[in-house]
């Protein structure tokens, strides 16, 4: 009984205060530029959201449904990559990088297109990279080794058509911060 409050607690106590402390205004920007020159070599799209904690109907959901954490965070950068559009692009290669704070968690989400493609061990091993990373102590190297090795997949598999100087920019470059 008491680790669902526990959890709870943690999740509603940190806030978008805490996020804009892990990713303050300078990285939000360093990481746009980042993202903004990814999708230059590529037709896909990248999208960043580091949200605090989950809202209080997931929680809910954990507590009297029982529906493991894991499933939960997943639900949600699923939710997140609804609500953001990153399914709403042309050829269907939008990417999610998605981190709960509360959770220490990571999500990578793939369009349709890019998962035709990629192997799911393929982002098992880029969120375990990541989690290496963050454990250290070395966020901003997380999030930047993500971004290249997420790029790296979409300039192997969705490079920019012939002739094609510059891919159009489909969704905001700004990591969105919750």
């Amino acid at each position: 009984m008491l680790r669902p409050l526990v959890t709870a607690l943690r999740h509603r106590w940190l806030d978008v205060s805490d996020t804009r402390r892990a990713v303050p205004r300078e990285l939000a920007e360093r990481l746009r530029a980042r993202v903004a020159a990814s999708e230059q070599r590529h037709s896909g799209e990248v999208r960043l959201c580091i949200e605090a904690g989950l809202p209080p109907s997931y929680l809910w959901r954990h507590w009297r449904d029982k529906v493991p954490m894991s499933a939960l965070v997943r639900q949600r950068a699923l939710m997140m990559f609804s609500k953001l559009r990153v399914w709403d692009t042309e050829h269907n290669n939008g990417v999610l990088i998605y981190l709960l704070l509360a959770e220490h968690a990571i999500e990578l989400v793939a369009d349709r297109g890019v998962s035709r493609v990629v192997a799911p061990q393929a982002w098992q091993d880029m969120v375990h990279h990541m989690g290496a990373a963050f454990q250290a102590g070395r966020f901003e190297d997380g999030l930047t080794q993500a971004l290249e090795e997420v790029s790296a997949v979409l300039v192997a598999h969705f490079p920019l058509q012939d002739g094609a100087t510059l891919s159009p920019n489909e969704l905001p470059d700004e990591p969105v911060l919750r």
